[in-house]
């Protein structure tokens, strides 16, 4: 076990340094500059600013520094939107507003997708079973932003139902949370429960589950405690990486209701060429799905401890 994660450990820190690496000078290649706006300011003082800040110098140089500066766990200060101030302090600061969206989220797509799934696959064939595939359809195909506008449009405002604010606003307590909560979770929900159904079909044609009826037990037993165990394997491999990016922040889903989250932050720094803040958001996304990648694989153990982590399941 040691080994994996020493191995695991190795791969992460690879990866993390390409994905720091190639940010960096895609980056670097769009044109613009942090200090360009509707006021440009005069040469000598873009060309003390750059000095200042190091932009001065070529991109490997700056890519160098940058690195080193990682390692003794300093991300830099933003340019523009929070001026001077470091950049693992805005992470801090911006990450649990998203993370408490992202979970909430997350709680009713995996508490709904999954019983939907096994539902589906237990009516399969059937209405019930047609009704769900058409509305699992329609939330993979219809992007987040799509279902948080029509949200918006229909229960929100004075010319809608008005059942909800149209801003976030924590004052308003679990109000607030409910139309960005099923705008962010509804693609997860209808992408889980698809899966669950495949998964659930596959296992229940198996021949243990086959023995399990002619022995007499019934579908609530079958189905729950046989069948669902092994459906769950392609369910974790989907809610790993899944998890890492609704916990840091659904970006268009924050811009639309306006949470001061990362992910909505994380959008302005692009529009605003804040450079440190891109790098040091991107590379926490990267550190955090790695993470949950990790998690993923040891829930595989937990689902079925047939699994071995050591041989084939690197």
């Amino acid at each position: 076990m040691g080994k994996y994660f020493a191995k695991r450990l190795g791969m992460a820190i690879l990866t993390i340094f390409l994905v720091a690496c190639l940010t960096f000078l895609l980056m670097n290649a769009v044109p613009g500059s942090p200090w360009l706006s509707e006021k440009t300011p005069s040469e000598s003082t873009l060309a003390a600013l750059n000095a200042k800040y190091g932009l001065d110098k070529p991109v490997y140089v700056q890519l160098f520094m940058y690195l080193k500066n990682i390692l003794h766990g300093d991300f830099g200060v933003s340019l523009k939107m929070q001026k001077n101030r470091a950049v693992l302090d805005i992470i801090v600061d911006m990450f649990p507003v998203s993370a408490k969206v992202g979970a909430l989220a997350l709680a009713w797509a995996i508490l709904v997708g999954v019983p939907l799934g096994c539902l589906a696959a237990f009516k399969r064939g059937k209405l019930t079973d047609s009704i769900l595939r058409v509305i699992c359809t329609l939330g993979i195909s219809m992007p987040s932003f799509v279902v948080a506008s029509v949200l918006l449009v229909t229960l929100t405002g004075n010319n809608a139902l008005n059942l909800f604010p149209s801003i976030f606003d924590p004052s308003q307590g679990w109000r607030a949370y409910v139309l960005p909560c099923f705008a962010l979770g509804f693609y997860p929900m209808c992408y889980t429960a698809r899966q669950t159904r495949s998964a659930m079909l596959d296992s229940l044609s198996q021949e243990y589950i086959k023995t399990a009826r002619a022995k007499g037990l019934k579908n609530k037993k079958i189905i729950f405690k046989h069948a669902l165990r092994n459906a769950l394997i392609p369910v974790i491999t989907y809610l790993g990486p899944q998890v890492a990016f609704t916990l840091c922040g659904g970006f268009v889903v924050e811009s639309v209701f306006s949470i001061p989250g990362l992910g909505r932050y994380f959008v302005q720094s692009i529009q605003n060429r804040d450079y440190p803040v891109i790098m040091g958001t991107t590379i926490f996304l990267a550190a955090f799905i790695i993470l949950m990648n990790l998690v993923v694989d040891l829930l595989y153990k937990v689902a079925d401890p047939r699994i071995s982590l050591t041989k084939g399941g690197e």
